[in-house]
């Protein structure tokens, strides 16, 4: 399996992209889990995948409503990736982005993680 990886930071915060092709909703929750797992020590673990033109999902764990998971969507589909999941792991670094740095970091992060997943197929 092709994982595209990428680092973004910003401010002391350090946003860890994870893009990956997923072909089932209970594959990408499977996915998530092992991620929240893994990266049990970051402050949020927010992803968004696509599966088909009516099946999507975001979550921004924790950061302000719309700052994570939906720029992370937004990454997904400005590629028009379909089966595809991206998960950016945060690990706070003290000081506070705003909601537009977040969006900014989330999608960067994302857009990273794709293209590095893309280079490796």
């Amino acid at each position: 399996m092709s994982i595209g990886k990428s680092i973004y930071k910003d401010r002391g915060s350090k946003f860890l992209g994870f893009a990956e092709p997923i072909h089932t909703e209970d594959e990408a929750k499977e996915r998530i889990a092992w991620y929240k797992k893994k990266y049990h020590d970051a402050r949020h673990v927010c992803y968004a995948y696509r599966l088909g033109a009516d099946l999507w999902r975001t979550k921004d764990d924790g950061e302000p409503h719309g700052t994570a998971g939906l720029p992370i969507l937004r990454a997904i589909d400005s590629l028009s990736k379909d089966q595809c999941m991206v998960v950016v792991v945060r690990y706070f670094g003290g000081t506070l982005l705003g909601t537009g740095g977040l969006i900014v970091a989330y999608r960067e992060a994302a857009k990273a993680a794709l293209a590095d997943m893309d280079k490796q197929v």
